[in-house]
């Protein structure tokens, strides 16, 4: 597997806004960067995914600030593009569009605003992430809405639903057959999910492994008329077996046929291939990247390069969301880039933003607190502030406040780092974006409680065999990466002069780079569409645990075990692995308010008012 390098690319430039070249009224202005091109091919695509409603694109991040109307306008040149060249350009989205970011969550209903704004693109082929099956309600707006408004070019391979009357129907369409507008390929498109359990009771989640002897899915795969090209989209890392299992499926009848996949749900830039006529891709997340493949060669049935052979050629691109690697890849500039559907685009967004007053500041962070950017524990990672300054304040129950409690947070719980600066009602579901609250169960035994977080860290064999996976705990990026990344060379700031140019274009002088992704996957380390230095990344465990109200000497005999309400099954297999049972009767709700709550009154409380 190929080592994903820098995955968590961020830059602290807050530049001014300039209506040139940023999107919403407060995002961070691009910076330039040496550019690598996109290859075209006869068919082509453009993916998002893990989008988690950062449509508005990153406003402290300036080579991610571009927002979903910029995208819109993208697209939109991009398509003519390809008529024009009389290629194909087809545009994917493999799921999480949900959750994370203020823009969905800071809404009621959540997703007031985001679904229209989403609808806006015109995406071919779409597909279901966990995010959005994880509660009901959210499981009924992405059935009711996103479904309905890409009917036709919604896939559904291993999800059900369940409707409010008991009736259990497909999520949407198992597949969609269709032929493709310029160079008239035969397409079969297929969408799936991970095997996944923890979905809300009006959905059904089918196992992959099933799926593929089913009735429907073998009589696909083996009827006579095949396709030209196979294209597999799926909220599913490129290097999970469930791909794997597909494709092998696929390939056993279908000999020399291109097969493509498009992956999500690891939050990281990745490509792969299972043989030479395949290709897979994930493109990041949060909005940050947008993916490019492109398929050329002989990729219909009865075609032929002219040597007689039937080659294919595959690339692919991971595009920084800013406006000037947006410009530089259409070919336009500031003045000439901005269709008026994505301008309109734009101002919905930020009409949204507005009406949710996601702007308004809770307080000043004092410096950058980095989730895997910086070792824990140490001063900067947002997990030692979590377990030294912010639970110890906030996990106080009045009544049981002086009773000797262990508090238990997983890593995952926290999607993104603090910047410093104004911290503001969207930064809070930037940061956590989950309902989630603290339980407890009173007067744990000590010798059993002390070992829950040995366990849930360092078990996974055991918890596996309990059918507990603990990778589930930590950040998703850690389903990829495994172990810490760390460079020798620092980290060099920009020169902000002068305009994006393409690679090889700055004369004697090597460019200094901002920080950002530094992609190596399976194909190479040329994937990425601007080149930046490199930055550090540090595994972190699946939990972190805080000891309060302890005795000065020795250990007490129970301790109350508090703990975030995602991580509870968990938490009872280890007492049970401890020698202590406990069920879910036995647990009680610590403190009010979630997590996100709370932790936003401890930024308002701690934190200056005023930057």
């Amino acid at each position: 597997m190929g080592l994903k390098t820098a995955i968590i690319g961020t830059v602290l430039a807050t530049l001014a806004a300039n209506p040139a070249t940023a999107a919403q009224p407060r995002a961070a202005r691009p910076i330039p960067a040496p550019m690598r091109d996109l290859v075209w091919g006869k068919l082509n695509f453009l993916h998002t995914t893990d989008t988690h409603g950062w449509h508005a694109g990153h406003l402290q991040e300036s080579q991610y600030s571009a927002d979903w109307g910029d995208y819109v306008s993208f697209a939109e040149h991009m398509r003519q593009k390809a008529d024009d060249l009389g290629v194909d350009l087809l545009l994917v989205d493999t799921g999480d569009r949900v959750e994370g970011n203020g823009l969905y969550d800071a809404s009621s209903p959540k997703g007031k605003y985001y679904y229209d704004i989403y609808k806006e693109q015109d995406v071919d082929v779409i597909c279901t992430g966990n995010h959005e099956l994880y509660i009901a309600s959210t499981a009924d707006r992405e059935y009711e809405r996103t479904v309905e408004n890409f009917s036709g070019r919604y896939v559904a391979s291993n999800l059900d639903y369940v409707k409010g009357d008991g009736e259990r129907v497909e999520m949407a369409q198992r597949y969609k057959r269709f032929r493709t507008k310029n160079q008239g390929v035969e397409v079969v498109a297929m969408g799936f999910l991970f095997d996944f359990g923890g979905n809300a009771n009006n959905t059904v989640v089918k196992r992959v492994g099933d799926v593929v002897r089913e009735g429907w899915f073998q009589r696909l795969v083996m009827e006579q008329e095949k396709p030209d090209l196979w294209l597999v989209i799926g909220h599913v890392g490129v290097q999970m077996e469930e791909f794997k299992t597909v494709f092998g499926e696929i390939r056993r009848w279908n000999g020399d046929a291109p097969i493509l996949f498009f992956g999500g749900h690891v939050h990281v830039r990745d490509a792969t291939s299972y043989d030479e006529r395949s290709f897979a891709m994930a493109s990041g997340r949060y909005f940050e990247t947008i993916g490019w493949m492109s398929v050329d060669g002989a990729i219909k049935k009865a075609e032929e390069d002219p040597k007689g052979e039937r080659g294919l050629s595959f690339h692919r691109r991971y595009i920084d969301n800013n406006l000037l690697g947006l410009y530089h890849h259409s070919g336009l500039n500031a003045s000439t880039f901005h269709t008026e559907h994505g301008k309109n685009v734009t101002s919905m967004i930020a009409k949204a933003r507005k009406e949710l007053e996601l702007d308004y500041t809770f307080g000043c962070a004092p410096q950058n607190y980095w989730m895997t950017r910086s070792p824990y524990p140490g001063p900067d990672s947002i997990y030692t502030l979590l377990e030294e300054e912010v639970i110890p304040d906030i996990a106080v129950n009045p009544k049981r406040k002086d009773v000797p409690r262990l508090v238990i947070a997983n890593t995952g719980a926290i999607r993104f780092d603090i910047f410093k600066g104004a911290f503001t009602r969207d930064s809070t579901y930037i940061t956590s974006p989950f309902l989630s609250v603290l339980n407890y169960i009173p007067d744990v035994p000590y010798h059993a409680a002390k070992k829950v977080i040995k366990l849930l860290n360092n078990a996974g064999k055991i918890m596996a065999d309990a059918h507990m996976d603990n990778e589930f705990m930590a950040i998703p990026e850690q389903l990829s990466i495994r172990e810490s990344i760390i460079y020798d060379t620092p980290a060099n700031p920009f020169s902000e002069d002068g305009i994006q140019k393409p690679m090889g274009q700055h004369g004697h002088e090597e460019p200094f780079l901002v920080e950002g992704y530094t992609t190596r996957d399976d194909i190479g380390d040329d994937g990425d569409d601007a080149l930046h230095s490199r930055i550090n990344f540090y595994v972190v465990p699946n939990c972190i645990q805080s000891e309060l109200s302890f005795p000065e000497e020795g250990e007490p005999e129970t301790v109350d075990l508090v703990f975030f309400d995602f991580i509870q099954p968990w938490v009872l297999m280890a007492l049970k692995l401890s020698g202590a049972v406990y069920t879910d009767k036995d647990v009680i709700l610590y403190v009010e308010g979630t997590f996100t709550e709370l932790f936003a009154g401890w930024i308002e409380d701690n934190w200056p008012a005023k930057c």
